[in-house]
């Protein structure tokens, strides 16, 4: 099952909202540790280091 949205980003540390709005979650913070993603406990979004072998750009 895919992830419904993958982030490339720079950082180990991210925080997701869902998007805010209504259809949004509380703001959550993940780290990355030694993996190359993250995924929202709350929305599934996909958070992947990017240039790493799980950003679908790279």
């Amino acid at each position: 099952m895919n992830p419904p949205e993958v982030v490339a980003v720079e950082t180990e540390r991210v925080s997701c909202d869902g998007g805010g709005g209504a259809l949004g979650h509380p703001r959550v913070w993940y780290e990355m540790g030694d993996e190359d993603f993250v995924e929202c406990g709350y929305c599934d979004r996909r958070f992947v280091r990017k240039g790493s072998p799980a950003d679908p750009g790279a």
